[in-house]
């Protein structure tokens, strides 16, 4: 089965949507880690929600997440990256990973991102190709340096 995944452009009035697509994401590993806070966790996305480089995520006519990226001096940042918890293990968050990572391999960027300690999404991030560079309090931070086009995944 092949996976239709587009995506959409966002604007500031989809925060709400995000913000709760988001909380879904990540409860459970926060709720681990004793951190789950809902207040806290739309504060985090609000200080980082630039529309302009946000996708919400679409399979099927549903909005089943979203993901932004950011430039930096040292390459691609990843900030954001969401799938609904019911969406998740249907290999979306595959094919939405190597569109970007193909993006920045054609354009020579590395990738980097922050991952929460205790999420699944560790070693999602590692069978891609990211290498852990150091570790926060909370968050374990990679990089995948670019490869070449098409080979990513």
């Amino acid at each position: 089965m092949t996976l239709s995944v587009s995506y959409q452009k966002v604007s500031k009035a989809d925060f709400e949507e995000l913000a709760g697509i988001r909380i879904s994401s990540m409860r459970e590993s926060l709720e681990r880690l004793g951190r789950f806070d809902v207040e806290r966790s739309r504060e985090r996305l609000r200080s980082s929600f630039f529309p302009a480089s946000t996708q919400v995520i679409v399979v099927d006519g549903a909005r089943v997440g979203f993901y932004a990226t950011r430039e930096m001096t040292d390459g691609l940042w990843l900030d954001h990256f969401y799938i609904l918890p019911e969406w998740q293990g249907r290999g979306i968050g595959g094919v939405v990973l190597h569109s970007i990572l193909d993006a920045a391999d054609a354009r020579g960027l590395a990738v980097r991102l922050g991952a929460l300690k205790e999420s699944a999404s560790n070693r999602f991030y590692q069978r891609h190709g990211f290498v852990r560079e150091s570790e926060g309090e909370w968050d374990r931070y990679y990089v995948r340096l670019p490869g070449r086009p098409g080979a990513s995944g």
